[in-house]
């Protein structure tokens, strides 16, 4: 048994954190009020970074899921806003599914995302539900060589930049009443007649746009239906099982650079006659908030490596990656809140920048790739079995 990295995970680690401190970590507020800006996009595309795990002949690196999960953590570490993230994960682990089933469409959309061209994105929630995908009510009825949309997507992000880069998202329709047999995943992108967007004002991660799609007679060709008909819950479970790992290395890794800060304001920072340090509600508190991190990262990272083993492991990865998704969201905001409240009035305030990664991680908490309980339904099905 070995926990540590091969030598080129470690010197991948090492290169990019250099890279992102330098170029992310400087603009992490700008990237909070005006958004990614696409030279930053394009400088990552670069370094190989855009869909990582997407194969070589439509431009990706085919990356192992714990190699894009060293990059999810590194990438957050440097703009734990979490904006940067959730764009790397989005395309990584659609651009994965879309890679993986898409054999109708990957060959001309997938070259357009690695090279920070398009985005791709995931439309499943819908006004009247997120998590429950099964129960989704937008449908696409087919006519000849088009499928035609009606519905209604919201919450989902990207869709700006959808709008106005190109590209687009794998999205979840019926195309049978048959629950969650009856639902397929049709590639849709935004610019087609007959999309209406807008956009939804969120408390963090505002980076990344966040909006509401209406479907209105969207015709999509055929060749656009991601796998098989009918079975597209199947894809997108697959697509969230590797997304989950994802956000809760990313989670992990804005934790940490917070963290950071507060070991920092606390070696220098005086009361009562001594360093913040050595009062002990704070050194417990630090070394107790610094093993949960450590412990979700171990967590996070065994479920990447049984990614990397999907057919020996095939069964346990629902259950490991929500165990994930369930542990880092969790322990990166118990961090950020205690570093705040360290820091007193200062982590109040927007020079501290804490008050950035709070809002940011925020969304993994209400539900962005799967609710917390959600999360514990995957988890009691596995142990219960």
């Amino acid at each position: 048994m070995d926990f540590s990295f091969s030598e080129e995970e470690a010197l991948f680690r090492e290169e990019l954190r250099d890279f992102l401190s330098k170029r992310v970590r400087p603009i992490v507020r700008k990237i909070d009020e005006e958004g990614i800006p696409r030279d930053l996009v394009k400088d990552m595309v670069k370094l190989g970074l855009w869909a990582m795990p997407v194969s070589e002949d439509v431009g990706g690196q085919k990356a192992s899921f714990t190699l894009t999960a060293i990059a999810a953590e590194e990438v957050a570490r440097a703009d734990f806003s979490m904006a940067t993230a959730v764009m790397f994960l989005l395309e990584a682990s659609w651009g994965y599914v879309l890679d993986k089933y898409g054999k109708g469409i990957r060959e001309e959309v997938l070259p357009k995302v690695v090279s920070g061209d398009w985005f791709l994105g995931i439309a499943s929630t819908e006004p009247s539900g997120g998590s429950d995908v099964a129960n989704l009510k937008t449908l696409a009825r087919k006519e000849g060589d088009y499928y035609v949309i009606e519905g209604e997507k919201s919450y989902i992000s990207g869709v700006g930049e959808a709008k106005k880069w190109g590209g687009g998202h794998l999205t979840l329709v019926r195309t049978s009443p048959e629950g969650h047999r009856g639902i397929s995943m049709i590639y849709v992108p935004t610019d087609l007649e007959g999309v209406e967007t807008s956009l939804i004002s969120n408390s963090g991660r505002m980076g990344i746009s966040t909006g509401i799609m209406r479907y209105q007679g969207v015709k999509v060709p055929v060749k656009n239906l991601i796998g098989e008909e009918n079975k597209g819950f199947y894809y997108a479970m697959d697509g969230f099982n590797h997304a989950r790992v994802l956000v809760s290395a990313a989670c992990i890794g804005s934790a940490e650079a917070i963290l950071e800060m507060g070991l920092n304001y606390a070696k220098d920072r005086e009361a009562f006659g001594k360093k913040l340090k050595d009062h002990q509600a704070i050194a417990f508190e630090a070394s107790e908030l610094y093993t949960r991190l450590e412990m979700a990262r171990l967590l996070t990272y065994k479920a990447a490596w049984m990614l990397d083993n999907e057919e020996k492991f095939r069964d346990q990865i629902p259950a490991y990656s929500a165990m994930a998704k369930l542990v880092g969201p969790q322990t990166a905001f118990d961090v950020i809140k205690s570093v705040m409240m360290w820091m007193g009035a200062y982590g109040y305030t927007k020079g501290a920048l804490v008050e950035i990664a709070y809002r940011g991680i925020m969304s993994y908490l209400v539900g962005a790739e799967g609710a917390m309980n959600v999360m514990k339904m995957i988890i009691s099905k596995r142990i219960f079995t």
